[in-house]
């Protein structure tokens, strides 16, 4: 099979200034001086893969860790500090919301320029233009000034508008977290066809089942290096569990839970920017507790979970509150409550007291999960939030796919 990009010991440096010299006198002694008016970020080192035409990759990695300096770099719009790209065949990236609209036209005009910009004649934007406004559901709104469109609706006409250039290569980053339910199924629509075309699919994505379902293979970053890259589901695996097998995983988990069960004997929470509130409640520890009543950090799907914490009451407070979130990858909130919502009296006299938030079924699939645990007053005043300071890990059992496991059955 032919190749349709070949990225070869691939780096980039961003200089990001420091503060401006407002004198000729401090500038000048800079100069003499050596002293650099910058310093220097790595936001890309040595990466080394290869794309063949029909395949479709996903990136995946943490925030910060160069999944769309690097789509950017493909598609041409950053050049690279080191190393070498080639690109076999016509590409076309759907990157950046709004680069080359103009809010002050119309839809229709900026189909007209949005389609230029990606390569398309005004003769091939005459015979696409229906195709266009129909298949981005704008055609009663393309004499509306761009400006005066939701950004859902600028999503669409863009996608609409990016997807009729016909490309060999499509690039696209994390379009399928933006948008709603339908423009999402006409992007999985969009990947299917590309997929049946042998057309060649590069991404981004946090959504690890989209990469797991589309994609046959998969490049892993962290700290704008290199990984891995192969095989989606093993890809994958070494990006959620951080080993190469989930049995090895969960072993280490449980070594790192144990060590962290030692450390945490004495309830201290460590304080960190993360941490506010003005102490009238104090939360002094928070645990996982599993099915066997022991601390945890490594649970299976399906599993029992027990939320236990202790706090101190330091003064008196009228009508205490306590609520948890439960974040997916830092950033996708998957779950709130709070003892308000539940309506449960919660325990505020002064003095130590504890609470227990009992999971009779941990439906996540799997992944690393951050717990936000907060009390604050009936009227939200915080007395003590603890912003994504608490982790566990969750193993999937089966093959069904998706964020969550949803109980179900089939029947004739």
């Amino acid at each position: 099979m032919a190749e349709a990009i070949i990225v070869s010991d691939l780096g980039k440096i961003f200089r990001i200034p420091h503060e401006k010299r407002s004198t000729l006198f401090e500038h000048i002694t800079g100069v003499l001086y050596g002293k650099k008016g910058y310093e220097e970020f790595l936001a890309l080192k040595n990466i080394n893969f290869t794309v063949k035409k029909g395949e479709a990759v996903g990136i995946i990695g943490e925030n910060g860790s160069g999944k769309s300096t690097l789509l950017k770099i493909i598609a041409n719009i950053l050049r690279p500090s080191s190393g070498s790209i080639t690109i076999i065949g016509k590409i076309t990236p759907f990157l950046e919301l709004g680069v080359g609209f103009q809010p002050d036209l119309t839809a229709k005009e900026n189909i007209y320029i949005y389609a230029a910009i990606m390569g398309l004649s005004d003769r091939e934007i005459d015979g696409k233009l229906e195709e266009i406004l129909e298949f981005s559901g704008l055609k009663q709104f393309q004499d509306a000034k761009l400006k005066n469109l939701s950004s859902g609706m600028q999503v669409r006409l863009a996608f609409a508008t990016a997807v009729q250039t016909n490309p060999e290569i499509l690039l696209m980053d994390e379009v399928l977290a933006v948008g709603d339910m339908d423009f999402q199924q006409k992007c999985l629509d969009v990947f299917q066809r590309y997929l049946k075309e042998k057309k060649t699919i590069v991404f981004v994505s946090h959504d690890l089942n989209s990469v797991r379902r589309f994609c046959s293979k998969a490049l892993l970053l962290r700290h704008g290096e290199q990984v891995a890259f192969g095989d989606t589901n093993e890809i994958i695996d070494k990006y959620v569990y951080g080993v190469d097998d989930k049995a090895k995983h969960a072993k280490n988990l449980q070594s790192e839970s144990k060590k962290e069960e030692q450390k945490s004997v004495d309830g201290k929470i460590e304080e960190k920017k993360t941490r506010w509130g003005n102490k009238k409640v104090e939360i002094t520890s928070v645990k996982f507790i599993d099915k066997f009543g022991k601390e945890n950090a490594v649970f299976n799907s399906g599993d029992t979970m027990t939320i236990l914490i202790n706090y101190d009451v330091n003064a008196t407070v009228d009508h205490l509150v306590i609520g948890i979130a439960i974040y997916f990858d830092s950033d996708m909130l998957c779950y709130g409550t709070n003892t308000e919502i539940k309506g449960f009296d919660v325990m505020s006299k002064q003095g130590t007291n504890e609470i227990k938030l009992c999971i009779h079924n941990l439906s996540m699939m799997e992944g690393k999960f951050k717990l936000t645990v907060a009390a604050h007053s009936i009227k939200h005043v915080p007395y003590d939030w603890l912003d994504k300071q608490f982790s566990f890990n969750v193993i999937k059992k089966g093959n069904n796919a998706g964020l969550f496991e949803i109980p179900c059955e089939w029947k004739k």
